[in-house]
Parts: structure tokens; sequence; C-alpha cells
């Protein structure tokens, strides 16, 4: 009888990513299938994310919820991944001791045999290194779900900001050598995916090493290069960092169309304070000049962002200045954040902390200024033709198909389900408050992924 995997994903495309090939790890060393009921599982993962507050707590509340299910079945294996298990490792352990595995996201394809050597000794398995590279060596080719998919091309991040556990959850950036992401890549297209996202929390500061050694290939070149592989049709990045967009990078908007028009580019705040307080390691002024290059090769970019609200000692001013850089800049819509400190970085240790009521206040003001611009990009689609990929059924209504635009908007519309997985144009007919409303053009033919 297959044994079954159940996984709970929290945070970011970089733990989505993980979540699948922890699922191809186990798959490919014990026939393990997913599932989405716990209760069917025979091994359960929590694959952990620490960016948000008391996300610690939020894992020992979930973890409570299958304590039954271990007591009832022994031979259970529930396991704790990603950042919090960076960032607690046997404490873990120590707080719920029904976990098995805590493992890290660079030591997530020991799985097997952390869990062989868990059954074998009967005690609780911990491994939270970073053993940089060996994770993709060890990794089985992933599976192909579609006509898009995620390739991780480095981890880490080396910025050190003042609010972020990454570097101590993740450690330090590595890339991945230039060839072993090239040859991912190619594989992926052999295999019908037509769109690629390049993954790193700090995907931009990519330089990947060269066969036969010399000057490692920077992320640029690496766009350019995936850009000719046959069969990609569309290349998307996340997450960047403003430091790391280089004059090359901004150059290759002007010369590679698959790149798509949509960049998320964090800026955080529009205080020239806050940001260093932050050690973000430019200002806003610098932050604008990137979005003047960019916007210069590449006019109809769509731009996204992060912005966290009340950092320690904001004040209404340096608020005031991030509220006007989103009405210059005009963003396309953004995750933002009210501030919430994260054990063991600098910022925790901050005085003079924003009032709740007051970060509050804020992010109410923020959000509703990125959503009306976002309201206003979409009205602006309207009547325009797109060109979109079909990812599978609408989420509201399982007549319809969903598809993502260029600039990664979600558009719904009336069609046959044979074309996902497929390019087709569609006018946008109408602009809904997180959608679009499409109509197929009738002179359209699915292009078969």
């Amino acid at each position: 009888m297959t044994q079954k995997l159940y996984i709970r994903t929290f945070g970011c495309q970089m733990n989505e990513y993980d979540s699948d090939r922890m699922a191809d790890v186990l798959a490919a060393s014990d026939g393990l299938a997913l599932t989405d009921r716990p209760e069917d599982a025979d091994v359960i993962l929590f694959n952990t994310c620490s960016v948000r507050e008391k996300a610690q707590e939020r894992v020992f509340h979930d973890l409570g919820r299958v304590r039954e299910l271990k007591a009832a079945r022994p031979d259970l294996i529930i396991g704790v991944g990603g950042c919090v298990a960076s960032q607690e490792g046997a404490a873990i352990v120590r707080r719920a001791p029904y976990v098995d595995v805590v493992f890290g996201p660079q030591t997530l394809h020991r799985l097997p045999q952390l869990i062989r050597d868990r059954r074998a000794t009967g005690v609780s398995q911990v491994d939270i290194r970073f053993p940089e590279i060996e994770k993709f060596d060890h990794l089985p080719p992933p599976r192909v779900d579609g006509a898009s998919a995620f390739v991780s091309i480095m981890e880490g991040c080396s910025k050190y900001c003042t609010f972020c556990v990454v570097p101590f959850t993740r450690g330090e950036e590595f890339s991945r050598p230039f060839e072993d992401v090239l040859t991912e890549v190619a594989d992926l297209a052999d295999q019908g995916v037509r769109e690629i996202t390049l993954l790193g929390q700090n995907v931009n500061a990519y330089r990947g090493a060269l066969p036969g050694g010399g000057d490692a290939a920077d992320f640029a070149r690496l766009i350019e290069t995936v850009a000719e592989i046959s069969g990609v049709e569309r290349i998307r990045y996340t997450t960047s960092h403003p430091k790391e967009m280089s004059a090359r990078l901004i150059a290759v908007y002007g010369r590679v169309p698959k790149l798509v028009s949509h960049l998320h580019l964090p800026v955080q705040s529009g205080s020239d304070r806050v940001l260093a307080a932050m050690k973000r390691g430019y200002t806003a002024l610098e932050y604008r000049s990137i979005v003047r290059r960019l916007r210069a090769v590449r006019p109809d970019l769509s731009l996204t962002s992060d912005f966290i609200v009340g950092f320690p000692g904001e004040t209404d001013a340096d608020f005031g200045q991030t509220m006007k850089l989103i009405e210059d800049i005009g963003f396309d819509g953004a995750f933002s954040f009210a501030y919430s400190a994260r054990p063991g970085t600098p910022a925790a240790e901050f005085a003079d902390p924003v009032p709740a009521a007051t970060q509050q206040a804020r992010l109410v003001r923020l959000q509703s200024l990125v959503d009306g611009q976002y309201r206003a990009l979409s009205e602006a689609m309207t009547g325009t033709r797109q060109r979109v990929l079909v990812t599978g059924r609408a989420v509201k209504d399982a007549r319809e198909l969903a598809a993502r635009t260029d600039n990664n908007r979600v558009v719904n519309f009336a069609g046959d389900a044979a074309r996902i997985g497929s390019y087709v144009d569609v006018t946008i007919a109408s602009a809904l408050p997180h959608s679009l409303r499409g109509e197929l053009l009738p002179s359209d033919s699915p292009v078969v992924a």
C-alpha cells in the first residue's frame, strides 16, 4: 500500500519550491504520494516561515493539532522544516517531544536518512546545518505539473538588514553553478514548461560559477542565456534587492522581450532615515533612479514592492515620505506589514517603538493608496489585447479558465479545458477588485505547451 505524505507550507515562493522538492525527495526514496488530508498521512511535514510575527507559536499550534494523530499512530512521522526549524532547532523537540525530525532549508535532501535514523534509533533527529550547494547535488529531477515552474538559483542572503532573520535561518548567499541552472531549465522546457520563475532570497545577487573557472556569471547573463533555451517563452524572478539592480540587469529589460514586464522590487520605506536604520544600503532617491532607468527601457513595466510600516523610530514625517514615494512611482500592488520584532535581529533591540494603533492606522492608509493604484492600472488594461498563460480552472467558477498576464495579473474567461497549459490571446473586458475579466479572441487557437 502506497504511503502518504502531507505537507503544510507557510511563507514565500522559496518555501513553496522547497515543499515541492521535499515531495520529490520522498517520492523518489520511499514512494510517498501527496495527500491533502493529514489524518491519511504516514509522514506530516510543516515547512515554516519566520518572517511574520509569532511564527513559532503558529508552528506549535499546528503541531498540537496533529499530536492526537501521533498518539493514535506512533509510527506516524512528524517533521518541522524551514526557517523556524533553523531558528529553533532542538528547542522544537524539547517543547514538542513527539516531533520526529527537524531540518533546515539546506538539509531537506537528507529527509529520507533522517526519517530512517529516527525509526532505527527512536531518537528525534535534528539537522539544521548550512551545507550550501550539497542540497542541489542530491535532489531528484523536479516533477512537472503544468506549463510553469520555479527554479531555485541561489539561497541565503548576505545583506543583514536589521529587521530580517533570513541570513540566520538560510545562511549566507550562495549561487548554483551556471550550467546546473541551465540544465534544469532545459530539462523543464523539454517536458513542456514554457514559463520559468528564477528564485532566490536575493535573486539578482546571483553569481554562478562557470565551467573552467574565471569570472562568475551574473544575473543579467543568466537571464540572457535562459531566454535562448528553446521552449522558454517567459522569464520571471523573485525576490530582488535594489542594491543588486545593476546597469547590466536594467539593460536586459530593453533587449530580452521574454523577461516579463513585471518586477517585484522591495523598497520597505521612502524615508532615508528609516532605510539607514534598516541597513538597506540605498536611499529613496537611488530607488527612484532605478525605477526611472527601468521604465526608460521598458515603459510598460509593472512594479510591485514590500513596505514595513511602523519601524522603530518611524515618525509621521518618515511615513509621509513613504506615501510620497508611492504616489510618485505608482505601484501595481504591494506586500505591506506592520513591523514586528524578529528574535535575534538588531532591530528587535531598537528603542522608540511605534504604538500598535499608530502602526495599524498607517498600514491602512498605505494599503489603501496602493490598492487605488492597482485598480487604476487594472482599469487601464480594459480593452487591451493580452497574451496569457492558461494555468487551470478559475477559483470561483470551475467552468471557466484562469490565466496570467505578462504583468502578473489573473484573468478569468470562458474557454475549453484543453487550453490549460497553453498561451492564448484574450481581450480584457473588465477590471474586478482582484482580477481581470477576459474574452477569448475567436481567431485564436491554443498553442500547446
